[in-house]
């Protein structure tokens, strides 16, 4: 019999609601085998390298017109005019490097390289490619008698107080190792990869990376031009940015210790930037794709 107190289809028993379609992964998925490294076209690193330049220049010379007006000397500026002018440069190189990536697609960090890699075969390119330049350095400045040195420290102030030495220091040990590994390793090689043989691409990047630090030096070139080339090498075999910037920031580490004697000041700052180069990709959660 039906019941006369209830009226109309029947109910339905409880569902729970749909669930929320999950998200892309990203990284995307990729097929067994394929390249995950992103295909930017291999001009875009050489562009963005002449931009980067020509925006720097342009813009130091704007701050360093503002400082004379207030009142920096034109030929000896000082300390802090240099170390703003090389923030400013620096800003501009990492500047040109995301510009030109979202050209092709969005820049993620992994495009560049901030992915894990396996620890013991990184520590071991590392510890290679270092003793490859540390010779070759000996060598050159032994056989040929050139004075390798650079005016980096003195153009910085490292000399001329406590601020401007942990300045210089912060600039030196930290700062450089990350912006030239993102923009000369992360960004120019990895555009000049999509098209040409690795060797090709070592060389040319290492070739720009020695020839922008001419201006403090011209004597130290060659040996910058090989860590240039070292720094290409480890960073395909590791896939990472992290072993480079930890292998450039021990480097300028012992050059900084080495031309201030800032005995704590240099351990400190670099073995902590080599420690967070170490620990950040196995903290961070991020699904990264495999370097084939």
């Amino acid at each position: 019999m039906e019941n006369p107190y209830v009226s109309g289809p029947p109910v339905a028993p409880w569902q729970p609601p749909p669930a929320a379609p999950m998200p892309p992964p990203d990284p995307p998925e990729l097929p067994e085998g394929a390249d995950p490294r992103p295909r930017w076209p291999w001009w875009s690193g050489i562009v963005a390298f002449f931009a980067a330049l020509v925006s720097a220049f342009a813009l130091g010379a704007i701050f360093g017109l503002i400082a004379v007006a207030a009142g920096a000397d034109l030929e000896d500026p000082g300390a802090a005019v240099n170390i703003v002018g090389t923030l400013i440069q620096d800003v501009v190189f990492v500047g040109a490097a995301l510009a030109f990536a979202s050209m092709t697609l969005r820049p993620r960090a992994w495009h560049f390289g901030f992915r894990r890699a396996r620890f013991w075969p990184a520590l071991g390119w590392c510890a290679l490619g270092f003793v490859v330049f540390f010779l070759f350095s000996i060598f050159y400045t032994a056989a040929l008698g050139l004075d390798e040195e650079q005016t980096t420290l003195d153009d910085l102030g490292a000399d001329e107080g406590t601020i401007a030495l942990i300045a210089s220091a912060l600039l030196v040990i930290v700062v450089a190792p990350i912006v030239e590994e993102f923009f000369f390793r992360g960004f120019l090689y990895r555009t000049l990869r999509t098209s040409l043989p690795a060797w090709v691409a070592i060389l040319i990047a290492g070739g720009v990376f020695g020839l922008i630090h001419a201006p403090t030096g011209i004597e130290a070139v060659p040996s910058i031009f090989v860590l240039g080339v070292v720094l290409c090498f480890i960073y395909e075999r590791t896939g990472s940015l992290y072993p480079v910037i930890a292998l450039h920031a021990f480097n300028n580490m012992i050059a900084f210790l080495v031309g201030t004697e800032a005995f704590a000041l240099s351990l400190v700052l670099g073995f902590g930037t080599i420690v967070v180069c170490v620990l950040l990709p196995r903290l961070a959660r991020q699904r990264v794709p495999a370097i084939p």
